[in-house]
């Protein structure tokens, strides 16, 4: 019965280091009398009892590392309280049990002295301008060195970037000058554009008043012109009639008529001027003599 017990015991034992059930996504490193066998696979795995060992167990999933926050100096002698978190990967879990002691820890002061030096070559304000050069910057660094420790740094992110609070201070009192410096800037485009608005208007009002008087004058000597035009045509006409008139039978008696009162009448109103000196004809009764100084006298009625 002991010895019953004993084998059980004995073959409990013997099956508990010869099988492995390793899960997914995580390998397990066999040493094999202390020197490196071989890397076992997600799933059922015989290893060589007492001879074999499982040495390191390994996740190959992606792993967040947080980043411890530290100082650091910008290119302009600029302290910056900086927090980032790195993401990384076991690819080669035999580097990772061999190439360092705690590839953690590697990682994270490599992360540390990389941002330092990446920082120490930016001015404070490109720091924070420049976050995903920054990141990629250190990704670079790191990577080139974890290549001997089996890992694999996917990416960095910067968390926080906090300065000093009198770099805060200044920083504010710059944006609000600038803050208002652009409005003072839009209010006096604005004004700009007000007057550019108000002397165009007045520009195009003067154009447009000169333009009216320009064509009332125009207007205006069209109007006289045709006036002048229907008074020549009006005379030139009354003047074919009169001549018309006077080429009919006893026109020209009709004419001399008409000039003999028109003479008669001229000669009354000047011999009513008490200043005026008259020549009268010796032989008032023949008409053409009559006629004679009545033209005379019409003449000198409109020389005086």
């Amino acid at each position: 019965m002991e010895i019953a017990i004993l084998l059980i015991i004995v073959a409990a034992i013997f099956i508990t280091r010869s099988v492995k059930v390793v899960p997914q996504q995580n390998a397990w490193v066999v040493e094999r009398l202390g020197k490196y066998q071989s890397s076992l696979a997600p799933g059922l795995n015989f290893l060589v009892p007492f001879i074999d060992k499982v040495a390191y167990k390994h996740s190959l999933k992606e792993i967040p590392l947080d980043v411890p926050s530290q100082v650091c100096i910008t290119r302009d002698n600029t302290q910056l309280q900086v927090d980032g978190i790195l993401y990384f990967q076991v690819t080669d879990p035999m580097r990772a049990s061999y190439g360092s002691s705690n590839y953690i820890v590697a990682v994270t002061q490599l992360a540390q002295t990389s941002l330092r030096s990446v920082i120490g070559k930016l001015e404070l304000d490109k720091t924070f301008e420049e976050r995903d050069i920054i990141n990629a910057q250190v990704v670079h660094a790191i990577d080139e060195a974890a290549l001997n420790w089996g890992v694999k740094v996917l990416r960095y992110e910067i968390k926080d970037l906090t300065p000093p609070k009198e770099i805060l201070l200044a920083m504010q009192a710059q944006i609000t000058a600038e803050r208002e410096k652009r409005a003072l800037i839009a209010a006096s485009e604005g004004r700009r554009q007000e007057q550019i608005n108000i002397a165009t208007g007045e520009r195009e009002a003067f154009i447009a008043r000169s333009e009216g008087e320009k064509q009332a004058e125009i207007n205006n000597a069209q109007g006289e012109a045709s006036a002048i035009l229907a008074v020549a045509e009006a005379t030139a006409e009354a003047i074919r009639k009169v001549a018309e008139a006077i080429r009919q039978p006893g026109g020209q008696e009709a004419v001399q008529l008409k000039v003999a009162e028109r003479a008669v009448e001229a000669y009354s109103k000047v011999a009513a001027n008490a200043t005026t000196t008259l020549i009268v004809p010796s032989n008032m009764t023949e008409v053409s003599a009559l006629i004679a100084s009545a033209m005379k006298m019409v003449g000198s009625t409109k020389t005086v």
